[in-house]
């Protein structure tokens, strides 16, 4: 239930009064009870507005949506509690972030020193099985090329089992991107400020980076979202790009 895609639920939900919200059944008393905490929006440094729910998508479970029944199948990896969406007869699949066309999303049970990689690849087990015709992905655009995807990923995530510090470092450089997103321009300043008592990057800080200066390691990684035009510096103001 991460801000980038839960975002939103509130203002849909005041807007269309007679909307219904479902969401996987893991997290539903954080939910009802509204604990940030739990549902990782204060130790990711995220901003969530409260919103409820009326249902929930239990895998192994059917849902209707429009004219069509769709599958709930459990995706843990990116999230302990992430779920997928399967319609069987035309062969779509709503990947969340399980799986993009190009990677899938963090695994953010690894930033909080619980291994999960295991769960990732179980999770492409789980929809090379599905064996879907076409895949609308959490981030990015429709793909119908499911072997290249499922390749790339796999590789990606050799990488990351290989190597897992570089992993925690993508994971905080998502976390810097998810605030410029929010923001949308910041003093670096103001940045570094905000990694420092953000409670995610001062795990992974404590865990693997301690031995770096923690204002030039802030440094060091917002050179890596400029480097690939996520994000851009012009007289020390961060901005997001993208």
């Amino acid at each position: 239930l991460h801000s980038d895609h839960c975002g939103g639920n509130a203002a849909l939900q005041s807007r269309y009064p007679a909307l219904r919200t479902a969401i996987p059944p893991g997290l539903a008393e954080s939910v009802r009870h509204w604990d940030v905490d739990a549902l990782t929006y204060a130790p990711t440094g995220q901003t969530c507005p409260q919103f409820g729910f009326d249902a929930l998508l239990q895998p192994g479970s059917e849902v209707r949506l429009g004219e069509r029944l769709w599958q709930v199948n459990a995706a843990p990896g990116h999230d302990t509690h992430s779920v997928v969406l399967f319609e069987p007869v035309a062969r779509v699949l709503l990947s969340a972030d399980a799986l993009w066309e190009r990677g899938f999303g963090v695994v953010f049970p690894e930033l909080e020193g619980v291994q999960a990689f295991d769960a990732v690849a179980n999770t492409l087990d789980v929809i090379e099985a599905l064996n879907p015709a076409l895949v609308i992905p959490g981030h990015g655009p429709a793909f119908a090329d499911l072997p290249a995807a499922l390749s790339y990923a796999r590789a990606r995530l050799e990488g990351f089992v290989a190597e897992p510090a570089r992993h925690l470092r993508h994971g905080v450089k998502v976390l810097l991107k998810f605030k410029l997103l929010e923001q949308q321009s910041m003093e670096a300043q103001a940045l570094v400020q905000w990694a420092r008592t953000t409670p995610y990057f001062a795990r992974i800080y404590q865990q693997r980076f301690a031995h770096l200066d923690f204002p030039r390691w802030v440094d060091e990684l917002l050179d890596d979202l400029v480097r690939v035009r996520a994000a851009a510096r012009v007289d020390g103001v961060v901005r997001n790009v993208g």
